[in-house]
């Protein structure tokens, strides 16, 4: 039976979905037969960043609509072998589901994955409440931001009512210089406010955000390609190694770094 995870944030526009499709090459790359499901209906572009809109012909709400089957809706990747991806639907839905649907369609098709990474809607509404049914593990993303932060503690007070276990936290787009001089807060200070566990601090990298943004190929001799190896290792043995964004910013040459960045 498949790890059933769903990956959220509090807020848009912290890196979520990038998270959820590098995850899930990672996981590939490693012969976990992994499945992404793009819950974010609506907002969705799941499909966008993996590069396979084009090859959709059913996604999930034909599935929920019998217009499929799930199996028939999964589009396998074009690069990795072992992800697949279930999309969502780009057009306005009228259907009226709960979670029990999703929870089943889940169901239907785990047996043949490792993984199962759920790529859920930010906030706390019902699109969120649907997908949280349908997994038992949770993984909030967040930024250092103190906007992003406090939308993030909502989401893992709401998660805490619902879940035993704690969710698991990736801080995105960490900037170790700032850390390092007090402009942003640091990484025991993040814990503090999140009281969660953090699995993950991914560093600000304008030619990873570049990369991305046009459908390329995280460079795999990076800090950001690194971080997320780190992430993926601590998923698959529970390892609790993070990496250090701030590393590069200390002594003589570090310090060198920091004064060049401030000035990008």
């Amino acid at each position: 039976m498949a790890r059933k995870i769903v990956i959220t944030s509090g807020k848009g526009g912290v890196g979520k979905t990038t998270i959820v499709s590098n995850l899930g090459v990672m996981l590939a790359q490693q012969g976990y037969r992994t499945l992404l499901v793009d819950m974010d209906f609506g907002l969705n572009n799941l499909d966008v960043l993996m590069g396979v809109e084009n090859k959709i012909v059913y996604d999930i709400i034909d599935v929920i609509e019998g217009k499929c089957t799930p199996k028939q809706a999964i589009i396998q990747d074009f690069f990795e072998s072992e992800l697949y991806i279930l999309p969502s639907s780009h057009s306005f839905c009228s259907v009226k589901f709960g979670s029990a649907i999703l929870c089943k369609i889940i169901s239907m098709v785990e047996d043949s994955f490792d993984f199962v990474l759920i790529d859920c809607p930010a906030g706390i509404d019902g699109g969120f409440r649907r997908a949280i049914e349908c997994a038992q593990e949770y993984i909030v993303v967040t930024t250092p931001h103190l906007s992003a932060i406090r939308d993030a503690v909502k989401v893992i007070n709401y998660l805490k009512g619902v879940s035993r276990d704690m969710p698991n936290i990736i801080i995105n787009r960490a900037r170790g210089d700032l850390m390092l001089s007090g402009d942003s807060l640091n990484l025991d200070a993040m814990r503090e406010c999140l009281y969660g566990n953090i699995i993950g601090v991914i560093p600000d990298d304008d030619v990873i955000a570049h990369q991305v943004f046009w459908g390329g190929q995280i460079d795999k001799n990076s800090e950001v390609r690194q971080s997320l190896y780190l992430i993926v290792r601590n998923l698959i043995s529970g390892d609790e190694k993070v990496f250090d964004c701030t590393s590069k910013y200390r002594g003589l040459v570090g310090s060198i770094r920091k004064k060049l960045r401030r000035r990008v």
